[in-house]
């Protein structure tokens, strides 16, 4: 069995009851995934193994003219889901026009300002979360800023901040400005992003330097180092230092050369206290809106010395200092560009692949460093990404995000909420939901760690990573057929699908699944899986009560049970 190919590999069996055709609409038909047991290991270091290098492969490309299912396949890649009007607009327009737009498309709303004119902001909301789930899915899945939105996830894969570990009052509203300044950054400038995120309230909780005091000689007592070490570790550097191909130097002795020291994490600490709210007033969440900003009385002033360089006199100079240094590391433009590759197109880029959009990070052409629109534009327009020969390369391609299941479905099919309530929730529960829910990472490491490798398979053994494995298993299998089950089937609460398009295709079999293939797998199901799916729809009559519906049901629930759609490319 080829390597990605064992993703969710699993037999697809339909229930004896399709074939009765006269059923009344309610819970599509029952669909058994066998699926083999996956050890769930602690994850390795935050990089993993990168592949071997390879010779150059062609300069970045963008196809014109697309066909229907290369922009199907693009937009799967760029935003939170097709739409049938997206993918005729992206055929029109293409690549290099789409994401001309997309760029100069600015935010509606802010997550924070659509909980404060939705009424979230009322005295009884201080200590709970209410909104934080509606606003969320609300934006991933109606918004036109896609590509914004998109990038914003994948920002939020690499720094994250989980609303249940944020310490604050109304912490719906500090959770949603975090995102907000992930996605206001998310086509300015790496550091611009740094320096966003060091100074929010919400980061300072999740990483308790909210407050962080410098050293006591009298108790003993130290700064805290948490935020220090994981800016360091998870969000900018990685553990070991890297070639501009994301490949690991070495010792003489073929050693990892590591990128940082404790005493470096230590004196970076020292630089991270003093930031604490801008205002004491907790009566509204206005405060969590605006930067952190520093409380002389606990900064420290002294000298802090790290990664090679010293600053002295403390405040935000300090700070300065400190993120300018990190940014201008070498390891920044490698280690940031190979995980937005994984996030965005595939979890084993080409070591050429990571070099190309490394190269555009530390140079956008025009001597700017960490330019966002530049790196973007070269990870969706590489040929790595763009060409059809990946889909037959054993290598690529990742495991579909569980939360881009959800919105790839519910953009697909016009999901509405009259109500403004969006009420899919928490979705993390992996027995009764999906696994993930966008906002509620558990830990800093994300629901998955980027070199994640499920043990003791094909992926492994071909010295892959496959980072969404980490939080696949038979349960949340099973736990994500059952939930979309009742979900394709019935929606969410007030949150509905609109079937009237794809109903139009349901008494003519192949053309249904064309158009589920081409809007939920971007035409990547292969002739066997079509096959099946095929013998399923038409085993229920189209002319029997709730035939049509049934019908459509059966068409996307089983493409989205399907390794094909599954294993995304």
């Amino acid at each position: 069995m080829d390597n990605l190919d064992v993703i969710e590999r699993g037999a697809l069996a339909v229930d004896d009851e399709v074939g009765t055709g006269d059923r009344s609409r309610g819970p599509l038909p029952t669909v058994t995934v066998v699926a083999s047991a996956l050890a769930l290991a602690a994850c390795g270091d935050s990089g993993g193994t990168s592949p071997t290098a390879s010779a150059p492969t062609p300069p970045p490309v963008a196809i014109v003219p697309l066909t229907e299912t290369q922009a199907s396949r693009f937009l799967g890649q760029a935003t939170m889901g097709a739409t049938r009007t997206t993918v005729d607009a992206l055929v029109s327009r293409g690549i290099d026009g789409w994401l001309t737009d997309q760029f100069a498309m600015t935010r509606a709303t802010s997550h924070f300002d659509w909980l404060v004119a939705n009424g979230y902001n009322a005295a009884a909301n201080i200590n709970s979360q209410a909104g934080f789930d509606t606003t969320m899915w609300r934006q991933l899945i109606v918004e036109p800023d896609q590509l914004r939105q998109r990038m914003g996830m994948a920002l939020l894969d690499m720094l994250v901040v989980g609303i249940n570990g944020v310490n604050t009052s109304w912490q719906a509203f500090a959770a949603a400005a975090y995102l907000d300044v992930l996605l206001n950054n998310a086509f300015g400038n790496f550091r611009d992003i740094m320096d966003g995120i060091t100074t929010n309230v919400a980061m300072g909780s999740f990483l308790t330097f909210l407050g962080n005091r410098k050293a006591n000689t009298t108790t003993g007592a130290e700064p805290d180092e948490n935020y220090a070490r994981e800016l360091m570790q998870l969000f900018t550097l990685g553990l070991y230092q890297l070639n501009m191909d994301g490949s690991v130097k070495t010792s003489g002795t073929g050693d990892p050369l590591y990128t940082y020291t404790q005493a470096d994490v230590s004196g970076l600490a020292r630089v991270f206290t003093g930031l604490t709210y801008a205002s004491s007033d907790n009566t509204t969440p206005d405060r969590l809106k605006v930067p952190m900003v520093m409380q002389a009385s606990i900064n420290e002033t002294g000298t802090a010395s790290f990664l090679g360089t010293s600053t002295s006199g403390g405040g935000t100079a300090a700070i300065k200092v400190a993120l300018d240094t990190i940014f201008n590391h070498a390891n920044v433009p490698p280690f940031v560009s190979k995980q937005l590759i994984q996030r965005l197109v595939t979890s084993n880029p080409s070591a050429a692949y990571v070099s190309r959009v490394a190269n555009t990070f530390a140079n956008n052409g025009s001597g700017v460093r960490g330019d966002m629109k530049a790196v973007i534009r070269a990870i969706l327009t590489d040929s790595e990404a763009r060409s059809d020969t990946a889909l037959t390369a054993t290598s690529s391609g990742k495991l579909r995000e569980p939360i881009l299941r959800l919105t790839g479905w519910a953009r697909a099919f016009n999901v509405a909420s009259p109500a403004n309530t969006w009420p899919f929730g928490d979705t993390s529960s992996q027995s009764s939901r999906i696994g993930q829910s966008p906002g509620r990472s558990p830990t800093v490491f994300n629901f998955f760690r980027p070199g994640y490798s499920p043990p003791a398979t094909a992926i492994s053994a071909a010295g892959l990573v496959a980072p969404e494995f980490q939080i696949t298993n038979e349960q949340s299998v099973v736990g994500y057929i059952n939930y979309f089950q009742s979900v394709i089937a019935n929606g969410s609460g007030d949150a509905k699908p609109d079937y009237t398009a794809i109903l139009t295709k349901a008494s003519d079999s192949a053309a249904l699944i064309a158009e589920v293939n081409t809007m939920l797998a971007a035409g990547q199901l292969s002739s066997a899986t079509v096959t099946s799916i095929k013998s399923a729809i038409d085993s229920v009559s189209a002319t029997a009560t709730n035939g049509p519906i049934n019908r459509v049901g059966i068409a996307i629930l089983l493409t989205m049970a399907s390794p094909d759609y599954l294993t995304v490319k």
